[in-house]
């Protein structure tokens, strides 16, 4: 299975992308990147899969930033870095709009463009080993816009400077204080919580998962009123067999059993 430096797999209806380069803390070469929305791609089209994690092939490291080695190479002009800042980019759009949820489970280093990878996700899930920075600062070069924002956005302003502007590294508990990580568990538990966690949103009703998903968007992107597609997504809600299940299994009190996909 972990042949590759990357990998999907599928195991009923959550799909796992691995980063396999241990031996390099799972640091993001361009070909990398540029798999990244090939593989999201693979997952938003297959209806059986409900939810997706990221992690690393192991517990050394989720993603250690993005494969230095290369940048006197890729990154050695600001053509170059154009072409390399292109498909950062995209990655992490793929990941930050697909529809289905995503969870980033991160054990020990989750640095630079790792924690690009994990701000993109929904949700970021930690071992007590985790280790969080963006160090741009470090390297003399600027982070990207929507990277930037997704860390505004979750951690605010000023904590955002901090971050970017001291290039340090956070343990799991500053991370977590910051609004960077949501749950913390024990290194011998945290696959075992961060799967439960999964199938038991693949146990909801979908169409309101993505459809929630959908409308946080709107709203982290600036719309503050309702319109056409809001009112839309909760209207054509009480028409699907998954409203009428929910109801039915709530009279019965039973757990309902949803169909949507």
């Amino acid at each position: 299975m972990m042949a590759k430096d990357l990998v999907l797999e599928k195991t009923g209806e959550i799909a796992t992308i691995y980063f396999n380069r241990p031996e390099k803390r799972n640091a993001l070469t361009y070909a990398m990147w540029k798999k990244i929305p090939l593989l999201i791609k693979d997952v938003e089209e297959d209806r059986n899969i409900k939810v997706l994690i990221i992690r690393g092939a192991d517990e050394t490291s989720f993603a250690a930033g993005a494969d230095i080695s290369e940048f006197q190479t890729y990154r050695a002009n600001a053509e170059g870095a154009k072409l390399y800042n292109r498909a950062t980019h995209e990655a992490e759009r793929a990941i930050a709009t697909m529809t289905k949820p995503s969870i980033a489970m991160v054990q020990s280093y989750c640095i630079g463009g790792g924690l690009e990878i994990a701000l993109a996700c929904d949700f970021r899930f930690s071992d007590e080993n985790g280790k969080y920075g963006i160090t741009p600062a470090k390297l003399g070069l600027v982070y990207g816009f929507t990277a930037t924002k997704q860390l505004v956005d979750l951690v605010g302003p000023s904590r955002a400077k901090y971050i970017l502007f001291s290039s340090r590294i956070l343990d799991v508990h500053q991370a977590q204080r910051m609004g960077l990580v949501d749950e913390v568990f024990n290194s011998e538990d945290i696959v075992e919580k961060t799967y439960e966690f999964a199938n038991e949103i693949c146990s909801r009703a979908q169409f309101v998962v993505r459809s929630m998903k959908e409308m946080i968007g709107l709203v982290t992107s600036g719309q503050t009123e309702e319109n056409e597609r809001t009112e839309y997504l909760r209207e054509i809600s009480f028409d699907t067999d998954d409203y009428k299940e929910g109801v039915q299994a709530f009279l019965e009190k039973r757990i309902p059993k949803f169909t949507f996909s």
